[in-house]
């Protein structure tokens, strides 16, 4: 829903491929409006590739760029420790291309990355959320905004990271936080020589933003 934005787009280091083998590789972030009787509401969230699990969502009254720095400073709080690194990725829309974003993306020293203008295909991992959370909750136009925050924080805390489940390749059906806890016992149980083998993505050897 964010709109294009007139400044220079990061590099698309994803380039549609939603797959990841560790978590805190790639982070993708979006943002949605829902209607309530008191007018719009915005969320904004930010959600891991690898687990799916939303680490951090920020809702307010305007889709500007405090709401989306926000719900990244809630995932740079979530996932705690160093964020280095963390391919960031986002729509062109003009909150996630402003030097407020950016700024703060440079702050914490993670690699932004857009993906095309116009293409809503480039950023499915966030769409398939947006679809999921409609669908489940199946409210259309709530009373106020109030009860459009309980209901959307009911879902991402007691439904979605906890009891949806979700198939793995490898780990089967478990929910986003069972997976990221599923991912650290495995690497937990590897050879220190291979748990510091980062993995990485080709083509983005150099931080941008």
């Amino acid at each position: 829903m964010t709109r294009p934005g007139r400044r220079p787009a990061a590099p698309d280091f994803v380039r549609r491929d939603f797959t990841t083998e560790e978590p805190d590789l790639v982070w993708v972030g979006d943002m949605t409006e829902m209607d309530t009787g008191e007018g719009t509401l915005y969320l904004a969230t930010v959600i891991d590739l690898l687990s799916r699990r939303l680490l951090g969502y920020a809702m307010g009254t305007r889709h500007d760029a405090e709401l989306v720095v926000a719900s990244l400073n809630m995932t740079a709080a979530t996932r705690g420790g160093d964020v280095r690194g963390v391919i960031m990725y986002t729509d062109r829309g003009g909150e996630y291309t402003s030097a407020r974003f950016r700024d703060r993306i440079g702050e914490l020293g993670l690699r932004q990355s857009c993906g095309r203008a116009g293409s809503c295909f480039d950023n499915a991992a966030a769409e398939s959320f947006w679809a999921l959370l409609k669908e489940e909750i199946g409210t259309r136009v709530w009373h106020d905004r109030a009860t459009a925050r309980a209901d959307v924080l009911d879902f991402i805390e007691t439904f979605y990271n906890r009891r949806r489940l979700r198939r793995h390749k490898v780990f089967g059906y478990l929910t986003p936080a069972e997976t990221r806890k599923r991912h650290r016992h495995a690497l937990a149980a590897q050879p220190s020589s291979v748990q510091d083998h980062g993995q990485k993505r080709s083509g983005d050897s150099s931080p941008t933003g």
